[in-house]
């Protein structure tokens, strides 16, 4: 794969905190890495829900009814 043009534009802005992260501030890579998982990346939940590594759906919805 081609390097990512934006990686480093995009770090500054990516709230994912796992350790050891290969697609952390590759948005491209992140989100089919995730959709194709049924989950969805950690910039689409709350910095304390993203510290859980929950990626599902349910903890999404679970998320946005706070």
């Amino acid at each position: 794969m081609k390097a990512c043009p934006n990686k480093e534009k995009n770090l500054a802005s990516c709230p994912c905190t796992y350790p050891g992260c290969d697609k952390k501030g590759i948005c491209c890579k992140c989100l089919r890495f995730h959709l194709s998982r049924k989950e969805l990346p950690a910039c689409c939940f709350s910095s304390s829900t993203e510290k859980t590594y929950n990626r599902s759906i349910a903890k999404f919805v679970q998320d946005q009814k706070r």
